[in-house]
């Protein structure tokens, strides 16, 4: 699916031509956080790499501007991995997009030179929405080469089979094209250099979670006996067994209880979403009294549920257990902004302070900067 735009903006505060031009000669990000590809082949790390010292420690995978900057005049794609980690804006764009997709998502971006081709026709194993943020490119779609591949399902791609594309179409600065993963695409510039981010969501499934049942037999003592002795000499023995292990196996998936299983998919969901943004070091330093004004970090949502007279929040990957009576000021405090003095109905001066620290502390609330 391509979006065209008509704000050439519209993605510039995400990422811009000058953001990468400081990334890459100001920052010296280490591999892999940079890399270079060229024609759907990775450049050696050795032809853009120095050492260094950082402290007492000699670093070998820092960048060569000049070395990196020359192989971009040769027509090298530079290419900036994990920026969801490394650069705020992107960053939250993630983290909004895992609250929304409940899925994994990451961020990498591409510097193409004019004339140029960083990756030949491949598909991916996860969706990937391109942002176009910088000059143009364009983009050739052809038919899926395998059906919602699995991390490691790389189908080989034969230039002769490829037929003709369903999309051709150049990406200016503002526009987006959704690529499902499996899809073979390619991207080159013409006259002109690109930058455009790719957003990756790397989708759980079904195979995810079966596989995840099947891991449970290490704790059935009858799934860790060792196979016969000379069974691949003599297998008769192994396959008069095997209907007994299968059946064993599914008797083992029929008595999962499914709200138990959805309750481990979300828990497992929450816990990895990415790190906290910024903002914790002053929040820790700032007073808490009933006027100082909360609200909770990036909006990235909550999970909470009451087992008994306990209470179980997770968010953003922390869990914390805490008494079931606290829940509306929790809630409270998660959906700010709030005041802290108005939770005075729920819980007395001291325990709101202490609720509150225990919530910045774990990163989920900030303090707002008092109004000069």
């Amino acid at each position: 699916m391509h979006t065209r735009c008509a704000d050439d903006d519209a993605f510039a505060d995400l990422l811009s031509f000058d953001d990468v031009d400081q990334i890459v000669t100001s920052t010296s990000p280490r591999r892999p956080a940079i890399r270079v590809v060229r024609q759907g082949r990775e450049v050696p790390a050795a032809r853009y790499t120095r050492a260094g010292t950082l402290g007492s420690r000699t670093l070998t995978d820092l960048p060569d501007v000049d070395r990196l900057l020359g192989l971009f005049d040769d027509g090298a794609t530079i290419v900036l991995q994990g920026l969801h980690r490394t650069w705020p804006p992107v960053g939250r764009l993630c983290r909004a997009l895992e609250a929304f997709l409940t899925h994994p998502v990451q961020a990498n971006a591409y510097l193409t030179p004019p004339s140029s081709q960083g990756l030949r026709v491949h598909h991916d194993t996860h969706d990937v929405f391109a942002l176009q943020t910088f000059g143009r490119k364009r983009w050739v779609i052809y038919p899926p080469a395998v059906a919602n591949p699995l991390p490691g399902q790389h189908q080989p791609v034969d230039p002769d089979d490829l037929g003709a594309p369903e999309i051709d179409t150049e990406l200016e600065p503002g526009d987006s094209l959704y690529v499902p993963r499996g899809t073979l695409h390619a991207a080159a510039t013409t006259g002109a250099a690109s930058l455009h981010l790719t957003i990756g969501v790397r989708v759980v499934t079904w195979h995810d979670v079966a596989r995840r049942l099947v891991e449970r037999t290490r704790d059935v003592p009858a799934f860790r006996d060792a196979l016969p002795l000379g069974f691949a000499r003599e297998p008769d023995e192994l396959r008069t067994e095997v209907p007994a292990r299968i059946e064993q196996l599914a008797d083992l998936i029929l008595d999962v209880d499914a709200d138990q299983l959805v309750d481990d998919e979300t828990d497992r969901l929450w816990s990895g979403l990415m790190a906290r943004p910024g903002g914790a070091l002053r929040s820790r330093l700032a007073q808490l009294d009933d006027d100082a004004v909360l609200t909770p970090r990036d909006r990235l949502p909550f999970h909470i549920r009451i087992c008994g007279d306990r209470l179980r929040v997770r968010r953003a990957g922390v869990e914390l257990d805490m008494p079931a009576w606290v829940e509306p000021a929790v809630r409270a405090l998660l959906t700010g902004p709030v005041r802290l003095g108005s939770l005075a109905d729920d819980l007395d001066a001291g325990s709101r302070r202490v609720l509150a620290r225990r919530l910045v502390r774990e990163g989920m609330i900030v303090v707002e900067p008092a109004a000069r």
